[in-house]
């Protein structure tokens, strides 16, 4: 029987990705920044859809010659539908609809937040990963989305929580800018926090019922503490970074902890995993570790490589869909809202 080979090309936000993906093990995973939007404190959405112009070519070429195949190799290409910025989505189903046609093979569109959980999957030749068994719980945090998932197959995935406002990433990034830390800020935050007390600043924290999320409060509490802190001492934020970072990282993550701990609860689900970009955050990780030391659960953490936005999951997506025989056709169009 033939390999199926699989082209994945990632394009929601700012990086241009491409992987290759054969019979489900990881040939290459090419990732292409851009640093274009640290001048500005964040993404911007025309900047963006043209830097991934320059680069889908030269990304995808590099990610097959480093695969160690030809575009004649591939069975099928997948593409990020969304969600995500439509102008950066429209030049990766672009191309991809475009490849596809000319190679006279299948296209296969992906939902990015499936493809974040889907990352659990993905196979390494001569490193044994361990996937999640089915079902399970899935904490998918990234910049946009904060959301439980009930995961009982590769294609049957319930959002059973998500964040009524705005997202764990996005607190991250928003708490740094207030802090005068550069874009991206999050990861700077787990940086500085490492050597902090966290329970030095308190923060206010939502009272969401069920397994729901919210964030807007808590920026709001987290900018007013740092206000005043500025007003009674003009180098409160240099003198007290690292208490800070430790303290806003606490806050946020002790909320998503709390929450997939209710829903192992109440599904009766003890294993747990987690995805999106925020899931390299080492505070989160120590803390998940820390429930499978002391309840038993089974915990699942993907490779950094595979937390933040890349094409290997698209492909890994892709990869089961072809199985399944769920191809898309060209009239397909991307979706800046997309939901599981």
């Amino acid at each position: 029987m033939s390999k199926k080979i699989i082209l994945g090309i990632e394009s929601s936000c700012d990086d241009t990705s491409a992987a290759v993906i054969s019979d489900g093990y990881i040939l290459s995973n090419i990732v292409s920044n851009q640093k274009v939007h640290q001048q500005f404190g964040g993404v911007v959405p025309e900047l963006a859809s043209r830097a991934h112009q320059q680069n889908i070519i030269p990304v995808v070429d590099t990610a097959i010659k480093n695969a160690g195949v030809n575009k004649e190799d591939l069975s099928a290409i997948c593409f990020t539908q969304g969600p995500g910025l439509l102008g950066s989505l429209l030049v990766g189903s672009s191309f991809a609809k475009s490849f596809a046609l000319g190679m006279n093979i299948p296209i296969i569109a992906v939902n990015h937040m499936q493809g974040h959980i889907m990352a659990h999957f993905i196979k390494e030749k001569g490193n044994e990963i361990k996937s999640p068994k089915f079902p399970f719980l899935c904490l998918t945090v990234s910049g946009g989305h904060t959301q439980i998932v009930l995961v009982k197959s590769f294609e049957d995935m319930t959002v059973i929580g998500e964040t009524l406002d705005d997202a764990a990433g996005e607190a991250f990034d928003k708490s740094a800018k207030i802090l005068g830390l550069p874009y991206p800020g999050g990861p700077l935050i787990d940086k500085f926090g490492k050597h902090g007390n966290k329970h030095k600043f308190i923060f206010g924290k939502h009272k969401v019922g069920e397994l729901n999320f919210s964030y807007s409060g808590i920026k709001t509490s987290i900018l007013r503490v740092i206000e005043k802190g500025i007003e009674e001492n003009d180098n409160f934020i240099e003198n007290n970074i690292e208490d800070l970072c430790a303290s806003i990282q606490h806050t946020i993550v002790d909320i998503l902890i709390k929450k997939i701990m209710k829903a192992s609860k109440e599904k009766g689900i003890n294993q747990i995993a987690i995805a999106g970009g925020v899931s390299a955050n080492s505070y989160l990780r120590t803390r998940l570790l820390e429930l499978k030391e002391k309840y038993n659960k089974e915990v699942y953490i993907p490779k950094f490589e595979y937390c933040t936005d890349n094409a290997a999951m698209i492909a890994i997506s892709g990869y089961y869909k072809f199985l399944d025989n769920n191809f898309s056709n060209q009239s397909i169009t991307p979706k800046s809202r997309l939901y599981l």
